[in-house]
């Protein structure tokens, strides 16, 4: 016995039972799913919906905008984005270059009415190398609420949106400005 336990503590035996304690070791992974890969395939369509997707809307040619989308579907999405009543019965892709050096920035822009009160939301638009103009649902929303205001102008700097005013300067008047982080425009379905 007492050669068997020179033997089980003997160098070259220690290094025989580590080898084949590694041997007998799992080597595959085995535990929780990782966070970023879907298990179901409820779980693949919701990942994609979060996705940030682009759609062509317009394109630019000769200095003139050609819409892709009919601007009648852009009001209905300006509508649905809105989801408050407020009925959108302009659209129009606003250029902004504050200096001819700047590269031109582009806005989606949809106007209409809410109980009477003006309403607007403009949406920047991103430029291909082939003068193609998409939104990505990932582009900010302006919104424009007017309160005892007719019409509201939005205020660039820069290209940038950075605020708004009001047509009229009447006491009491204004144009409130709010800024949401992503858009709903072209849902996945």
């Amino acid at each position: 016995m007492n050669s068997f336990l020179r033997y089980l503590f003997s160098p070259l035996a220690g290094a025989a039972l580590l080898v084949g304690g590694l041997s007998a070791c799992e080597t595959t992974k085995r535990g929780f799913p990782e966070v970023s890969s879907p298990t179901t395939d409820q779980d693949v369509l919701n990942r994609r919906k979060m996705e940030a997707t682009s759609k062509q809307v317009a394109e630019v040619a000769e200095g003139k905008i050609r819409y892709i989308v009919p601007r009648e579907q852009l009001s209905g999405a300006f509508t649905r984005e809105f989801n408050d009543g407020t009925a959108i019965d302009k659209t129009v892709i606003r250029k902004v270059q504050e200096t001819s050096k700047d590269k031109a920035v582009y806005y989606l822009v949809g106007m209409g009415l809410r109980n009477g009160m003006f309403r607007a939301m403009a949406l920047p638009l991103q430029t291909s190398s082939d003068n193609s103009l998409y939104l990505s649902s990932n582009a900010a929303r302006y919104i424009i609420t007017g309160v005892g205001c007719t019409f509201c102008f939005f205020n660039f700097e820069k290209n940038e949106i950075v605020g708004t005013t009001c047509e009229e300067n009447t006491g009491g008047s204004r144009c409130d400005l709010r800024v949401e982080e992503q858009n709903g425009f072209f849902q996945r379905r």
